[in-house]
């Protein structure tokens, strides 16, 4: 307690400082999951998505980010073994937070698409079971979170597959592929009107404190959906093209639409993506200061200081303006090549695992979910059309993604403790 007492201001400005870099890393990494796929088809330049992302996952964290988060990140680790101790998970909390950043600004560098959540949750794993106690770890969590290494990119892959298929017969493989666009292309806006209305309801407006019954969100959806759709309609009824132009000129037009669909299901996942995974870097950082400011006390939840969400969007919008084209490229080229239309079906394939997610309790990653996704697009033309080198490169940095932020994270729990309390 007297370590609290004498040099808690230090801890403060120092897990601020690792703070930032964990934002830094998902900014680098993560933001690729909403970008990666607009850029791989050409729907937007690199700038373009960068700024985008810019704006809509610095407005995701600092105005649907929580007034209020959990202090100990999805439930991972029992508080009751620090009530005695609270300078060890202050110690652990930092450690966790340098070790996840720095691997995610190594992964990034790397290009490889790595989970910030399963980064995190490796770190504070990492601290608690070797610094602390085995016991203090819910291992039945953990379990959750590696089985979703299989799940979620299964469920994505498939959705993505299924979405790809369709737009396949009901559109290009037709004799009149531009007029089948204008009949089905709505249908596919509303769908895609209808789970970006979930996502954002789900996973953002909870935060600003509108939590939106279940129901009532269904019925809000499905109200966007039928404005979404009527738009289209409109949108792409005003499209004039000579329907019997050639094959491949009305391909082109086609490829258009989706395009300008691709940009806004792009912007909704940054925004909720903004709004969700900020936590994974403000969550830890909250707990300090909490602990920090109480003298010693660990609550549930952690009232957000002003100053914590800000330095998360900034962090955010930072490491993806720095390092975020290198995964980006992995994402949206690496993988398989990707046009409009089968980077719509990916994108909107993520959207709704995320949503399932969300309604089942399934713990995803965002990353694994858009990975997921983009393969099942490339298996859809055959696995022939799959880089399986960098799949390869992507399966392995997945595996490896726990262990490294718990390795990282032991060492610098004991670095830290050495510091503070030889």
């Amino acid at each position: 307690m007297d370590i609290i007492n004498n040099y808690g201001f230090a801890l403060i400005i120092i897990a601020a400082a690792v703070g930032f870099l964990m934002a830094w890393g998902i900014g680098a990494n993560d933001v690729a999951n909403a970008m990666g796929t607009s850029v791989g088809s050409k729907a937007l330049t690199i700038k373009q998505a960068i700024l985008i992302a810019m704006v809509f996952e610095f407005a995701g964290a600092y105005l649907a980010g929580g007034e209020v988060t959990s202090t100990i990140r999805k439930g991972i680790i029992d508080a009751a073994y620090f009530t005695n101790t609270p300078e060890l998970l202050v110690f652990g909390m930092i450690s966790a937070l340098l070790a996840a950043g720095i691997w995610l600004a190594f992964a990034s560098y790397l290009g490889w698409p790595v989970s910030t959540t399963h980064s995190i949750v490796g770190a504070i794993v990492g601290f608690a079971a070797v610094g602390v106690s085995a016991d203090a770890v819910e291992w039945g969590k953990v379990g959750g979170i590696v089985g979703s290494w299989i799940i979620t990119p299964a469920i994505s892959g498939f959705i993505a597959f299924l979405i790809f298929q369709s737009a396949q017969k009901l559109i290009f493989d037709t004799d009149k592929p531009f007029a089948n666009a204008k009949r089905y292309v709505p249908f596919y806006m509303g769908l895609a009107g209808f789970v970006m209305a979930l996502v954002t309801i789900k996973k953002g407006l909870k935060h600003v404190g509108l939590d939106i019954p279940a129901d009532q969100g269904y019925f809000m959806a499905i109200g966007i959906a039928v404005i979404v759709g009527f738009v289209g309609r409109w949108f792409v009824s005003r499209i004039k093209l000579d329907l019997n132009a050639q094959k491949e000129t009305q391909f082109a037009n086609v490829e258009k639409v989706f395009a300008v669909l691709m940009i806004v299901t792009a912007c909704c996942m940054a925004f909720a993506h903004g709004s969700n995974d900020v936590a994974n870097a403000i969550g830890p950082l909250a707990a300090v200061v909490s602990i920090v400011e109480s003298g010693g006390e660990i609550g549930k939840k952690a009232a957000l200081v002003w100053w914590i969400l800000p330095l998360g969007g900034i962090g955010i919008v930072a490491g993806l303006a720095l390092f975020g084209h290198r995964v980006i490229a992995t994402i949206g080229k690496g993988i398989t090549h990707l046009t409009p239309s089968r980077g719509f079906a990916a994108e909107l394939a993520a959207a709704c695992t995320v949503v399932i997610a969300s309604g089942t309790g399934l713990p995803i990653s965002t990353t694994q979910t858009l990975v997921g996704a983009v393969l099942g697009v490339g298996m859809a033309r055959g696995i022939a059309a799959l880089n399986l080198g960098v799949v390869r490169n992507i399966v392995v940095s997945w595996v490896i993604t726990l262990p490294a932020g718990a390795g990282l994270s032991i060492v610098f729990f004991f670095m830290i403790k050495g510091i503070f309390a030889p």
